[in-house]
């Protein structure tokens, strides 16, 4: 055989395939582009103790009515994956910038990161999935893995609460007084007057007052966490040494676990008028400090333009 016989064979790698989904970005195909919008922002920040303050009050609650940018790019080709238990995949993804300000105060957020498709595996035994990996610049790394789902219709946008809790015991929630907005406190900002009772008891609710006047077409959710095996086995967060805290004292605010969804949606006006997509996320991240787990909550409700 002489060298003009040879060639090189091309490799039959996985890819992420579905009736649901025939585009090689899969649930993410509609993702790529510019989008705008308003949300709302809600965070628990520790509150170190000072000589004005010796109370030693742990706990500090921020709220901010929100505009956001958050914009998608293709990556061009394939991601290999090597594999070992199992034969190589391929997945596809886009790169995300999102940006984050208060109404009034300007930034408050900026995130890089990718969201990808991960075909089925055998080795774990999981099927199509999506995964969105992201850098946050308090310190931060997070990598959530989940599932995509399409159906007809509106999102279901089930409650979301910031009600702190035990660390490790979602049932043990703790209340405290910053949560209402009647009883005036020094350890609440409150960035805009237009933020409600209704929207600190429920953030979620910002996204269904969204939809009041739009008819849903249809909506894929992308539902990821950080926690394994919830929703399938992979994911994790990971902080720097100061949000780590020292080891016999505990955190400074120790980014536990993050979950969110994302819905992409084909909407329509209710009086009328051509369909267009909207993106809507309702975010939680715990944050860990004195004994208790703080939900971060963040929602917004975004256009491609």
């Amino acid at each position: 055989m002489s060298l003009l016989d040879f060639t090189f064979r091309p490799v039959n790698v996985p890819q992420y395939k579905s009736d649901a989904f025939p585009d090689t970005l899969g649930p993410l195909a509609d993702l790529p582009g510019k989008w705008q919008g308003t949300g709302f922002n809600q965070i628990w920040r520790p509150h170190h103790a000072t000589s004005t303050d010796p109370a030693g009050q742990d706990r500090f609650l921020e709220l901010n009515l929100t505009t956001e940018t958050l914009e998608f790019e293709e990556i061009s080709g394939p991601i290999p994956n090597r594999g070992f238990l199992q034969g190589d995949i391929s997945m596809f993804g886009v790169t995300y910038l999102q940006k984050v300000s208060d109404v009034v105060s300007g930034g408050i957020h900026i995130e890089p990161g990718i969201w990808a498709v991960v075909p089925k595996t055998t080795n774990p035994p999981e099927g199509n999935t999506v995964a969105r990996l992201a850098s946050i610049p308090h310190g931060t790394t997070i990598l959530a893995q989940g599932t995509a789902v399409a159906k007809d219709g509106a999102p279901l946008i089930s409650p979301a609460s910031i009600t702190p809790f035990a660390i490790g015991n979602p049932s043990r929630t703790v209340l405290f007084p910053e949560t209402n907005l009647s009883k005036p406190t020094p350890f609440r900002q409150v960035s805009n007057d237009s933020i409600t009772q209704e929207m600190v008891d429920n953030p979620n609710s910002v996204l269904s007052s969204a939809l009041q006047n739009q008819v849903p077409v249809r909506t894929i959710a992308l539902l990821i966490s950080t926690t394994a095996p919830s929703p399938i086995s992979g994911g994790g967060t990971d902080g720097t040494a100061f949000l780590q805290g020292s080891a016999t004292e505990g955190p400074n605010a120790s980014p536990a676990s993050m979950s969110a969804i994302f819905w992409i949606e084909k909407v329509a006006p209710k009086d009328g008028g051509l369909e267009f997509l909207q993106l809507q996320y309702t975010q939680t991240v715990l944050l860990n400090f004195n004994g208790l787990s703080w939900p971060h909550v963040s929602v917004a409700t975004l256009r491609k333009v």
